[in-house]
């Protein structure tokens, strides 16, 4: 479901896939070639949420902040991660039930794990693994992880492809 809030529209890409049980509202941007899973919520109503291209939201997350934020491009936000931060990067991936608080930064190529909470106005250098809670830069990207990034999000962006195919 996409919804204006007064003069906040959100404008989604030609390309990009919303699913009917996802819920955009607000001054949101979401770029191409990008999708927002079912029960995803993407919450631009005190501030703007800019989403680049080929970038996910999969199932039950929440993106959501009292300042703009920006979503890099080719980014993989996983299974009801809650998105409250003011940037992240290019080509990373926010695993399961992550956490990113207020002000939080990530760069680029970076792996957040599953379940990890990245403190309030925390600034993660590109190329970081940040694991634990509170979250901790534990060791720099490898090849292989920024790899399997990239596996990750062309499956999501050729599935999102079939499901608009399919008029799902």
């Amino acid at each position: 479901m996409i919804r204006a809030l007064g003069e906040k529209v959100p404008q989604v890409a030609g390309s990009a896939f919303v699913s009917e049980a996802a819920y955009v509202v607000g001054d949101v941007e979401i770029g191409e070639g990008s999708s927002v899973w079912p029960g995803a919520v993407v919450r631009g109503d005190f501030a703007k949420i800019a989403i680049g291209r080929n970038t996910q939201v999969e199932d039950n997350s929440v993106l959501h902040s009292g300042i703009p934020m920006t979503i890099g491009d080719n980014v993989h936000i996983g299974h009801g991660a809650v998105v409250h931060c003011r940037s992240v990067g290019s080509n990373v991936l926010v695993g399961n039930n992550a956490v990113l608080l207020d002000g939080a930064e990530v760069g680029n190529d970076c792996l957040i794990c599953a379940g990890a909470v990245v403190a309030q106005g925390m600034k993660v250098p590109d190329r970081s693994f940040v694991a634990g809670v509170p979250g901790e830069i534990k060791k720099q990207v490898t090849e292989e992880h920024l790899a399997r990034i990239e596996s990750g999000v062309r499956t999501y962006v050729e599935l999102a492809r079939e499901y608009r195919r399919q008029g799902l």
